[in-house]
């Protein structure tokens, strides 16, 4: 579809959202000097993908679509939630497109995200790999008591989940957080005795660090980890990608698109409803966006010369980066997943990567990537200023194992 794109009025940026979304609006615009003024628009039409059968990328053995979809904001977190009819829509859009890799979870909704994906899916199950995650203690009512890893409790969880995707197997069982009360060791033979039984199919693990991969690998093999990473999120550069690859485990960024930032929509001046996450995150203070913003210039620069959105410049330099990497990028509407898929034919060269990644070392991005309470959750190793090495992790040890 045709994107509007906005020219340099004097020396100053017009910022003007054309299209809604639940996490944020998108627009496109032409590389300018400052985030605030005014400007005459033109067209500009972005990269779309049209193809049903997309490229495809391995995570460890596991192959799937080199695009998935992120299935969490449907229901929750950056925005208000939507028509369950309307993510089912979005679902199947996605599904249409060629995209056959979905990512959910049961504390999203709590629970409303797994019965979106699983009706959604259900036609054409054999076609798709579902990814869901474990390791939250959730009442039947929803009420959210913390972290639980414990083996029996990701057995009730598996079986609540495939009732809930309407399956009779989970693809990629991952962990959400590292429960410090369990094991890793205990986690990843819960997981594995489910593989045992044909309940799942692959193990995974969310915001780790490279001691506990380890470990947990060393139990049962690891197919993917799911952490944080995003041009203006580097976190996992510094262990856990080094881990990834040297233990042939695939790599899954969550918030791709740095919660929407990275579009180049979320200005200084926006304003978040009332139960947005984003509301309580040190990086979305309008001091933070605007310090921020050259960042987003700098993709528009970019997507200017490869006729790309700045959102499809920040997928293209994830895949880039290793082809064991699968971005999950979340949405709530057909026109962004589309716009999404169209990173995949956006090339960037060395000079573009150069480019890309010494303007974002010149910036210093301005707050944290989330709330301090939030961060306490990640794994040691998973977060900077941390290092996983000569230690354990968060993950406690087994009662028979020494340090």
């Amino acid at each position: 579809m045709q994107r509007r794109a906005l020219l340099i009025g004097g020396a100053t940026l017009a910022l003007a959202p054309l299209l809604a979304r639940a996490a944020g609006h998108r627009l496109d615009q032409t590389p300018a000097a400052s985030g605030q003024g005014t400007a005459t628009g033109t067209s500009h039409s972005s990269n779309t993908a049209t193809s049903s059968r997309l490229a495809q990328r391995k995570l460890g053995t596991l192959e799937v679509s080199a695009l998935g979809l992120g299935c969490m904001n449907f229901v929750w977190a950056y925005g208000a939630s939507i028509d369950r009819q309307d993510a089912i829509k979005v679902v199947r859009a996605a599904w249409e497109r060629g995209v056959r890799f979905f990512d959910t979870a049961e504390i999203y909704g709590p629970f409303l995200s797994e019965e979106i994906v699983g009706e959604a899916l259900e036609p054409f199950r054999d076609e798709v790999v579902i990814a869901t995650k474990f390791g939250f203690n959730i009442q039947p009512g929803g009420q959210i008591q913390g972290l639980n890893s414990r083996p029996v409790h990701i057995k009730q969880v598996a079986e609540a989940s495939l009732k809930r995707l309407r399956t009779d197997r989970i693809d990629l069982f991952y962990q959400h957080r590292v429960d410090p009360q369990v094991p890793i060791e205990d986690v990843a033979g819960a997981v594995r005795d489910l593989i045992a039984e044909g309940k799942v199919k692959h193990f995974g693990l969310s915001e780790v660090g490279g001691a506990t991969i380890r470990r947990a690998h060393a139990v049962q093999r690891v197919t993917a980890v799911q952490n944080e990473f995003s041009i203006w999120t580097r976190d996992p550069e510094h262990e856990v990608l080094p881990t990834c690859e040297a233990l042939g485990i695939g790599f899954v960024p969550w918030s791709p698109l740095g919660m929407g930032y990275l579009t180049g929509t979320i200005t200084p001046e926006r304003k978040f409803a009332q139960g947005d996450l984003r509301n309580t995150f040190p990086r979305f203070t309008p001091e933070a966006r605007r310090a921020n913003w050259p960042l987003v210039e700098l993709l528009q620069r970019v997507g200017w010369r490869k006729n790309a959105t700045p959102a499809q410049i920040a997928l293209a330099w994830l895949l880039a980066r290793k082809p064991w990497i699968v971005p999950i990028p979340g949405t709530t509407r057909v026109n962004h997943m589309q716009e999404d898929l169209g990173a995949l034919d956006v090339v960037l060269s060395a000079d573009d990567l150069k480019e890309i990644d010494d303007g974002y070392a010149a910036i210093h991005i301005q707050g944290a990537r989330a709330p301090e309470a939030s961060l306490a959750g990640s794994d040691i190793g998973a977060r900077l200023g941390t290092s996983s090495a000569g230690g354990h992790g968060m993950s406690p040890l087994p009662a028979n194992r020494k340090p």
